[in-house]
């Protein structure tokens, strides 16, 4: 197996694809289904969205549309009156081209990973938030499933 350049693997964040749109989602009075130009988002993109729009979900998916679509350009504005349903649909497409999404396959084998079970069961037994539980280490996992073997509680 090759050891990749960092050319090599920065080429991909210059790369653009083309998606195409469902009918149901721009089928307006004499519109025809095309395709629009997404990029993909890059580390440094998520983290400014990420601090431009805080804990407001709807700005940051406005913001991540407005940011990945390269053609046709569009402002804030116009990503915030398109249809929820378009917006969606291109937070999927943003999300796999970026990286950022699991398919099936990718999901069943991240949720039969035994510390992710383990989390799973602690988040149930405890009622930790997922923010909680990430911030355990896998020897704090070990000890409180252990406890919870032994009908010990923290």
């Amino acid at each position: 197996m090759t050891i990749l350049s960092a050319e090599a693997l920065l080429a991909g964040s210059d790369l653009t694809h083309e998606v195409e749109l469902p009918s149901h989602l721009v089928a307006a009075a004499g519109t025809e289904v095309g395709r629009v130009e997404l990029r993909p988002l890059n580390l440094a993109d998520v983290a400014r969205l990420g601090r431009a729009a805080g804990a407001d979900g709807e700005l940051s998916s406005a913001l991540m549309v407005q940011q990945a679509l390269v053609e046709p350009a569009l402002t804030l504005e116009q990503v915030q009156r398109l249809p929820a349903g378009l917006v969606e649909f291109l937070l999927a497409e943003i999300n796999r081209v970026s990286g950022l999404s699991l398919d099936a396959d990718d999901l069943t084998s991240l949720v039969h990973q035994p510390l992710t079970r383990a989390v799973f069961v602690l988040a149930q037994e405890f009622g930790w938030t997922p923010d909680r539980c990430a911030e355990l280490t896998v020897g704090q996992v070990l000890l409180y499933l252990e406890m919870l073997g032994r009908g010990e509680r923290p």
